[in-house]
């Protein structure tokens, strides 16, 4: 006689399981119908049954299965968003699947920003953004989030600012800006793109450390800084790379120094402020990706893996280097622990400074 679970009845109940539809009464009324032993083993067959469907279903749903939205917390035009539409078109090419950027410019780029952080942490929200709604902005005012709420996947690029006067000022160098400065303290004018801005935090913190003090006058934005020191209204300005190499060129600004480690390439006679007086001075404006915190570690890591490789590409630095940018692919973590020191040197600055957002 045949041992219950091994005999010729138990592999007809087994084949009459995977075939048969399922429902809670053809168990039961199968497991009355069979021995002890068969009922055990037809039990064990369905609970198996139920799992193998769904792991093939999320086996057959590798990431991503449909469009990605990448959040622009800017208007468009600006090189933030054009970054973003080059993340758009790698990220779309390396898995056939639409990247679509949406932009969402209000506020310093606070309300785009806790859009994503506060959005499902699934993949299909990206954020790509630079210093002001990430490392300076939750430490002016309550954004609703911090930096704990997302997740750092790549810097995608980095670029120096330069200081510049207008041509009247006598200064030819930045030694002799400093000497000038503390001569007429809090007599020379500069402009930023507004209170709490990237801009005016470096022009602190660079008049911090070479012991002056200047007069802030915000704008409303940085064409407005550019047009008045043309004009000669304002008297210097700490100016982003890309602005400041022509206008220095022509001999309407005068660049005295540039905030990076390295001499800039197109301005190789104008040294660092590291060789100035300020040594180990360093501050890079930077575009960054993000995602909503918990996102999958493999879903961060193949994005980073996808736009690193693209990173390094001829024709990726070329196009960077002519916004002014170079580019600054790193690891997760690296990308964390410069997000948190920059988080951390903004901040006691705001409080040395007494420095106050609109």
């Amino acid at each position: 006689m045949a041992r219950p679970g091994n005999g010729i009845g138990s592999r007809a109940a087994m084949r009459l399981v995977w075939r048969q539809p399922w429902s809670p009464k053809r168990l039961t009324a199968m497991a009355i119908k069979t021995a002890p032993g068969h009922a055990l083993t037809i039990a064990a067959a369905m609970a198996a049954a139920t799992l193998i469907p769904a792991a093939s279903l999320a086996q057959s749903k590798p990431w991503p299965d449909h469009a990605v939205r990448i959040i622009v917390p800017f208007v468009a035009a600006g090189p933030t968003d054009a970054q973003a539409r080059w993340v758009a078109q790698q990220l779309s090419a390396a898995t056939g699947q639409s990247f679509i950027v949406e932009n969402r410019g209000a506020a310093g780029g606070t309300p785009g920003t806790q859009y994503v952080a506060k959005s499902p942490p699934d993949g299909y929200t990206l954020l790509v953004a630079n210093p002001g709604p990430l490392t300076v902005g939750p430490q002016l005012r309550d954004t609703g989030y911090t930096l704990k709420d997302l997740a750092p996947i790549t810097l995608l690029s980095k670029s120096p600012s330069c200081v510049v006067v207008k041509p009247a000022i006598p200064a030819k160098t930045f030694k002799e800006f400093v000497a000038l400065a503390k001569s007429k303290p809090g007599q020379i004018n500069y402009g930023s793109a507004g209170l709490g801005t990237v801009g005016q935090l470096t022009t602190e913190l660079i008049a911090q450390q070479a012991g002056i003090k200047l007069n802030h006058i915000p704008y409303r934005g940085a064409a407005q800084v550019t047009t008045d020191l043309l004009g000669g209204a304002i008297d210097m300005n700490v100016m982003q790379i890309g602005t400041c190499v022509p206008l220095a060129k022509q001999g309407k600004l005068r660049a005295l120094a540039v905030t990076s480690l390295t001499r800039y390439p197109q301005l190789p006679d104008v040294p660092t402020l590291s060789e100035s007086g300020l040594p180990g001075f360093e501050f890079n404006n930077w575009n960054g990706v993000l995602a909503p915190a918990g996102t999958s570690p493999e879903i961060l890591k193949k994005i980073s893996d996808v736009l690193g490789k693209a990173l390094a590409t001829h024709e990726a630095r070329s196009w960077l280097a002519s916004q002014g940018y170079t580019a600054g692919h790193e690891s997760l973590a690296s990308f964390g622990t410069l997000l948190a020191a920059e988080s951390a040197r903004w901040g006691k600055l705001i409080q040395v400074a007494n420095i106050k957002p609109e």
